[in-house]
């Protein structure tokens, strides 16, 4: 005879976006208990979206952990705040209550206000440095200023480059083959053109399995302490211009970082692997 089988909720949310089809999808499990690491890798990548998210209750909130198609990271914001929203729209918390993650980053929390939902996550600084051999080449740009960000222990590193133009910036269009071989995520930036952004941005990361992230909360942790210092105000508004777009508002708040975006869910299901 076999074993029971196990049936987990599934969902597909779309975050930082207000209406479905836009922002960055990410799917979200709800367990009941502990998984194997393989297993989870697995759903992650027959969901092939740039993360799946692992969500398990424990005694002081829930632990969090989120795959990609090839590999596990240790932050992700998109597919945060769709674990939040998942927990309130299941009626799992009440509206009104705070959820707090345990993370391989560290506690994480995310509330209500009204519409949007509001994360707190680490500020990531970056410091000035070089490009890796052949990276600047395959995302053919040509950057104004480099620095990177500390690796969390997981080979989660960014290189942050710096662009001369919004434009510059849209136009970019990199050899994801190249960069495959680079163990590295890529963020591109430059100042926005016009109100009401303040700074826009895309982002690529090949080694981890993701050419281009829809709208990267983790990235906007190293984005808004940095472009914070030269704008000099601790509040922004961010677009990231990828095929699908999102629009991120950030907040500086000492060694964290206020992220906000409203998120909709365009699937629900059960997993019976």
């Amino acid at each position: 005879m076999g074993g029971r089988r196990m049936i987990h909720r599934l969902f597909h949310v779309d975050a930082f976006a207000s209406r479905p089809f836009e922002g960055n999808p990410a799917a979200v499990c709800l367990l009941d208990g502990e998984r194997p690491d393989e297993w989870m890798q697995g759903v992650a990548a027959e969901m092939n979206l740039s993360e799946t998210a692992f969500v398990l209750p424990h005694s002081n909130g829930f632990s969090l952990r989120w795959f990609t198609p090839e590999a596990e990271v240790p932050l992700c914001g998109h597919a945060t705040l769709a674990s939040a929203h998942v927990l309130w729209e299941t009626a799992t918390l009440s509206q009104d209550e705070t959820v707090t993650f345990k993370t391989r980053s560290g506690p994480l929390t995310a509330r209500r206000l009204g519409g949007p939902i509001d994360m707190v996550l680490p500020a990531v600084p970056v410091t000035q440095s070089s490009a890796p051999p052949g990276a600047v080449e395959a995302l053919g740009v040509t950057p104004t200023w480099v620095g990177r960000t500390p690796d969390r222990g997981m080979g989660d590193v960014d290189l942050l480059l710096v662009l001369e133009s919004e434009d510059a910036v849209r136009r970019a269009t990199p050899d994801f083959g190249r960069l495959r071989g680079i163990p590295a995520g890529f963020i591109v930036t430059a100042r926005a053109a016009a109100a009401p952004f303040d700074f826009i941005s895309r982002y690529f990361a090949p080694f981890v399995g993701i050419d281009e992230d829809p709208v990267t909360g983790a990235a906007h942790c190293a984005l808004v302490p940095y472009w914070s210092a030269r704008l000099g105000t601790s509040e922004m508004t961010a677009f990231q211009a990828s095929a699908r777009g999102g629009v991120v508002r950030g907040r500086l708040d000492g060694d964290r970082v206020h992220l906000s975006g409203e998120a909709v869910t365009v699937l629900r299901g059960e997993l019976l692997a």
